[in-house]
């Protein structure tokens, strides 16, 4: 998983056209996004061919996270050339399942 932030974001995701760009915003403070990870770490190793997967830590880069309207924790965005495809919102978020089925989308 690439970590992104406000130096890399533009070329890792935005200038991204090989594939679509799955960026999960989460925070130190997130209990939820840190339960998630393990199963965000595994749909990498199962899509990672079709996916460039990246994290972005919004506690270390807030002024981006609001940038791309990230309003509350956990969200997910896919990115296909540099636009937004598909969110997942926390409030569309109970499982791994809900991410996975995101990413079957493409």
């Amino acid at each position: 998983m690439i970590e992104v932030n406000k130096d890399n974001f533009e070329s890792e995701v935005l200038n991204c056209t090989e594939k679509p760009v799955f960026v999960d915003f989460w925070g130190d403070k997130c209990e939820i996004c840190k339960q998630l990870m393990p199963d965000i770490h595994r749909l990498e190793e199962k899509y990672g061919d079709k996916f460039k997967f990246c994290s972005l830590n919004t506690s270390q880069n807030r002024r981006l996270a609001i940038a791309q309207k990230v309003l509350g924790l956990p969200t997910m965005i896919v990115y296909v050339n540099g636009e937004k495809a598909e969110v997942l919102t926390p409030d569309k978020i109970s499982s791994a399942d809900d991410i996975e089925n995101m990413l079957k989308k493409f």
